[in-house]
């Protein structure tokens, strides 16, 4: 029996991640949340497009929606002092009242586009630190040998509610308008909040860790700690830059503008939208599914590097997309590319974090996602000035050199022989 339980540890199946009763929980109520997630991204992104007809309006409701990185370091002393179950049941219940504010203006026929832009606003507050919470949470309750398999899952969660949350918030809004579209955002808002209240209350600092005295050691001290640990770590560092680079220079296309690519690029409809972003999801989805299968988490940072390399080269091949069945087709291999580096990029900070720091670690790792408006600020510039493929070309270019700078660099801690 010993052996047998040795070699469970050594080798842990796919979905042995499932064995922990609290992950049953979370990757449910992480799949509910990420639907309504993409669901917003997509009525909001149709709807401003729709009613101002301009791509800078459009990536900059995009913009709004990503703010909330600079909080989210905030976020994560909080998680690390209150643990990640109350702060997510705390983020996700916010989410739901914006959501239902814009339904009861939809449905009382008086919602206007300054609405709109205000809701993606204060929800682009919370919404990027979401992320760090499941993760530091998985990272809390799943022992290491399954960690890259459970970040493999968990991020199925997020990726599989793009293609059904962009399917059906297009169908939805198409067929009824976006007064109903947001009635099922709400409803599967409240699905993640039951399932999140019955996550663990895991807490490393209470539950083993030494606990800061709240009389002498404030947040800032807290946070502080926390970014001195990033510098001091070579390989978080590494992993830090790249995040962000990623978020700046690949993100943008998939992450908010696929409703001008759609439109002005592919000639197609909110529908041909919703297929478009859910053929990127599906591949996601698949990578996430290849890495847990194969778990080479021992290769994850390797891994990341390679596989930023090739995210960028799929997107450069997506400028050859004419027709919509084109563009499904590599938007799947962009949606593998892309699951690939995020799923290993985070697995690596996992693995190479201590688990006293996490949640502040984590909180500055979403910083990077920064990169994401001012990436679509950018784009919504080059797209008008220079043009739709001159603009992928440039971000990739620019993409795929750091990349290599970055390993060169920190080729020992990333790369070790």
């Amino acid at each position: 029996m010993p052996e047998s339980s040795s070699e469970a540890v050594k080798k842990p199946s796919a979905f042995a991640p499932f064995t922990v009763r609290s992950f049953r929980f979370q990757w449910p109520a992480d799949l509910a949340a990420s639907w309504g997630f993409e669901m917003e991204a997509l009525i909001m992104g149709w709807y401003i497009l729709a009613e101002t007809n301009s791509v800078i309006m459009l990536t900059l409701v995009g913009a709004f929606r990503f703010l909330g990185t600079l909080l989210s370091p905030w976020f994560g002393v909080a998680g690390d002092r209150l643990g990640r179950r109350s702060m997510m049941l705390y983020m996700r219940g916010a989410l739901m009242a914006l959501a239902s504010i814009i339904m009861v203006l939809a449905l009382l026929d008086v919602l206007e586009p300054l609405h709109v832009m205000a809701v993606a606003f204060l929800a682009g507050l919370i919404q990027p630190s979401d992320i760090l919470m499941r993760n530091a949470l998985v990272g809390d309750t799943i022992p290491q040998p399954m960690i890259l398999g459970a970040i493999s899952i968990s991020r199925t969660a997020h990726d599989s509610a793009r293609i059904f949350g962009a399917l059906s918030g297009a169908g939805i809004f198409a067929l009824l308008g976006i007064g109903y579209a947001y009635v099922f955002v709400v409803a599967v808002y409240g699905i993640g909040l039951f399932f999140t209240s019955n996550v663990s209350r895991a807490h490393p600092l209470k539950d083993g860790g030494p606990k800061p005295d709240s009389g002498t050691t404030s947040q800032f001290q807290e946070l502080k700690v926390g970014f001195l640990y990033i510098w001091n770590t070579p390989a978080v560092l590494a992993i830090m830059w790249l995040a962000f680079l990623a978020n700046l220079t690949a993100f943008p296309l998939t992450h908010g503008l696929m409703p001008f690519v759609a439109r002005d690029v592919l000639q197609v409809d909110e529908n041909g939208l919703g297929q478009l972003l859910a053929a990127f999801s599906a591949g996601a989805v698949l990578g996430a599914l290849l890495l847990a299968w194969f778990r080479a988490q021992k290769y994850s940072s390797r891994m990341m590097l390679i596989n930023l390399v090739m995210w960028y080269a799929m997107l450069v091949i997506f400028t050859t997309a004419g027709t919509k069945i084109s563009g499904i087709v590599i938007l799947v291999f962009v949606g593998i590319a892309h699951s690939f580096s995020m799923v290993s990029m985070a697995a690596a900070l996992l693995e190479k974090t201590d688990q006293m720091v996490r949640g502040r670690v984590m909180g500055a790792r979403v910083l990077a996602v920064y990169g994401v408006p001012l990436g679509l600020l950018g784009a919504g510039f080059l797209i008008e000035s220079v043009g739709f493929v001159t603009f992928i070309w440039i971000y990739a270019g620019i993409g795929t050199v750091v990349t290599l700078l970055i390993g060169l660099k920190w080729r020992r801690a990333l790369w070790p022989l």
